[in-house]
């Protein structure tokens, strides 16, 4: 019997379940041009998988890598999602006007 893949399929579970209030928190403190980091993180584990020869902790890597480069893609979403009034905008964070939290009916 092998468990490694149910291992890395909780393993997935997890950190997409960890990245959604990441992405959340990172979009409420510093918006979506915070993008750059994941992309560096998502770029790094993802080198890094191919250089590991544990194919457990290589399997991790790539799945944390594209988690990473996901969350590119859902800081984006995040920051329509808080336009729509789904999420609350940061009122302290600069480079926010009033102007940008309302809804327009192309947004819907």
């Amino acid at each position: 019997m092998n468990i490694w893949g149910i291992l890395i399929g909780l393993a997935a579970f997890l950190l997409i379940g960890i990245f959604h209030p990441i992405v959340i928190k990172c979009e409420y403190h510093f918006g979506a041009k915070i993008w750059p980091l994941f992309l560096v993180a998502g770029v790094l584990c993802c080198v890094a998988s191919l250089l590991v020869s544990n194919t457990f902790l290589s399997s991790l890597l790539a799945v944390l890598g594209f988690t990473c480069l996901w969350s590119i893609h859902e800081l984006k979403e995040q920051e329509n999602r808080v336009r729509k009034g789904w999420f609350p905008a940061n009122p302290r964070r600069k480079g926010r006007d009033s102007t940008d939290l309302k809804t327009t009916d192309k947004d819907e």
